[in-house]
């Protein structure tokens, strides 16, 4: 079909916006679109020294388009997931610390019978720990019913690895420890007297 003709009856426009090319040999890709360039810069009347007023891409430019563009994304989303994390961890330390508070008396009776800073420390990482890795687990169950819904309804193809998931648990529980030791320390170093005496 004339592409003067397409414009009329398929496009309904009256400028030709693209011309797709495709030569034989893949080894002579650079050489035709340099001819192509000239061709145009002559049809165009630019002149030496100006600059073009189109644009000639090959597939190997748009795909490393594609792959920049995917790459900023994934940036984006691990910033995104990186604030969240963060703000998850404080949340985390901010229920400890109200659990030490409240808890200050008990810290004080187990000391009184015998119980170590060590042994207090423990409890507290183990009870940061437990609490980041439940929040971990019901988000590990959210992405991967989030991933089936999505292949269902929208036809969006997703994979699930193995490796993900033990790498996001493994960092939801490293969260609680490193949010978690701050407050398991204060109780820790809480004095036997004064919290027996906490009212």
């Amino acid at each position: 079909m004339p592409y003067t003709s397409a414009m009329k009856r398929v496009i309904g426009g009256t400028t030709l916006r693209n011309i797709n090319v495709q030569i034989g040999d893949p080894q002579q890709l650079e050489a035709a679109q340099q001819q192509i360039i000239s061709l145009l810069r002559q049809r165009h009347n630019i002149r030496p020294g100006r600059d073009d007023d189109f644009t000639v891409r090959n597939q190997q430019e748009i795909a490393q388009a594609a792959t920049a563009t995917s790459r900023v994304m994934t940036l984006l989303l691990g910033a995104i997931a990186g604030v969240s994390l963060v703000v998850g961890g404080i949340g985390i330390m901010n229920i400890m610390l109200v659990s030490v508070t409240e808890r200050t008396r008990e810290i004080g009776v187990r000391m009184a019978v015998g119980a170590h800073g060590s042994d207090i420390l423990t409890q507290f990482l183990i009870e940061a720990v437990t609490l980041s890795s439940v929040g971990g687990l019901i988000g590990i169950v959210c992405g991967i019913g989030a991933s089936k819904i999505l292949s269902a309804y929208a036809n969006w193809p997703t994979l699930i690895s193995i490796s993900s998931i033990a790498i996001a648990f493994l960092f939801s529980a490293a969260v609680g420890i490193f949010f978690g030791f701050y407050p398991a320390r204060k109780a820790a170093a809480l004095d036997p007297i004064e919290a027996l005496r906490y009212e």
